[in-house]
């Protein structure tokens, strides 16, 4: 059943997209000069006159420029199922020898198949909040990606709250969007070298143990601020997960938080079998649990009913988990299909 949610996003980078709503900057100084005698005057109020038809032209073109969403009948006729996944976000999406691959990649490829049709990515630089990325590859297009519209949006967090979230004016702020089939359970993970710390019982052993996570991400606010920021001293930030990662095989810090999937990835890439996973608590995080869904354009249920068909079989038939083995990824079933 298509139900309309979604929530926390790729960390804090998850998923810029800056100044793409298409407002104009406000003029540096009037236009005109009503308060100018004569002929001068006039001429004030025909350049106002001229720049507002000039903007409001301008303002039109933009509108129509916008890119027209694509219904099923439209998808199915033209062969080809466009999806937009997080570019690299390992082990998700992301290019290995210039070829896609990734958990992510590889369900939109079984999503297509299912519905008879060739999958065409849509590689989607994370914006800094997720209504950004759902307005520029679903609703409405950005001129800095040429207008282009995905069909479907991969890794949307599946959160009631969030799609219920009301702007200043009280309106969906995501109105225009379908969020759906949750394929997905995550959650935050500290892994830990064994050489160098015995256990994590608890975070507050950082206070004594240095940490690595990726700069401005939630396990980064987190651990700089829980318990009176006690742990900041030894908390080391990185631009990336892999960074981290690297600095702990490094034994630059003894361990590494970073959300389930990517830690998994990391691990598995390793092959080490001294780095451990952790098993400790995350005291005063908040939300620690959530469920990864998709995305289409409201107007586009019958998409939504069709993939979340196909969905339901690869999660049933045990292809969805099998999937998520060869990337070392440990997999849940979302509740819905439990």
């Amino acid at each position: 059943m298509v139900r309309r949610t979604g929530a926390p996003r790729r960390g804090a980078r998850w998923p810029g997209v800056h100044a793409e709503d298409g407002r104009l900057p406000e003029p540096g100084s009037p236009v005109g000069g009503a308060h100018l005698p004569g002929q001068r005057a006039r001429r004030g109020v025909i350049a106002m006159g001229r720049f507002a038809l000039f903007l409001a032209g301008l303002l039109l073109c933009c509108a129509t420029a916008q890119a027209e969403v694509r219904n099923y009948d439209t998808m199915i006729a033209s062969g080809e199922l466009k999806v937009a996944v997080y570019q690299d976000f390992a082990p998700y999406s992301f290019e290995d020898q210039g070829q896609p691959r990734g958990v992510d990649v590889e369900l939109a490829q079984a999503l297509a198949e299912a519905l008879g049709v060739r999958l065409q990515l849509i590689w989607a630089p994370p914006g800094e909040k997720l209504d950004d990325d759902l307005r520029d590859y679903i609703w409405r297009g950005s001129p800095l990606r040429h207008q282009q519209l995905a069909d479907l949006m991969m890794r949307v967090p599946y959160d009631h709250d969030y799609a219920q979230k009301r702007n200043e004016l009280g309106e969906l702020a995501n109105d225009h969007v379908v969020m759906f089939g949750p394929y997905q359970e995550e959650r935050w993970q500290v892994a830990f070298d064994r050489r160098r710390l015995d256990s994590v019982a608890s975070v507050a052993v950082f206070q004594e143990h240095p940490i690595g996570v990726e700069v401005d991400s939630v396990p980064s606010f987190y651990l700089t601020s829980v318990f009176n920021g006690m742990l900041s001293a030894k908390t080391h930030h990185y631009p990336s997960v892999q960074q981290a990662f690297g600095a702990l095989r490094a034994g630059q810090v003894d361990a590494v938080m970073a959300m389930r999937g990517e830690i998994d990835w990391q691990l598995h890439k390793a092959a080490d079998p001294q780095l451990a996973l952790a098993e400790n608590a995350y005291p005063n995080m908040g939300k620690q649990v959530w469920e990864i869904g998709m995305a289409v354009h409201e107007s586009n249920r019958q998409l939504a009913y069709a993939v979340e068909e196909a969905l339901e079989g690869l999660i049933r038939d045990g292809r969805l988990q099998a999937l998520y083995a060869r990337y070392g990824l440990r997999y849940e079933v979302p509740q819905m299909y439990q």
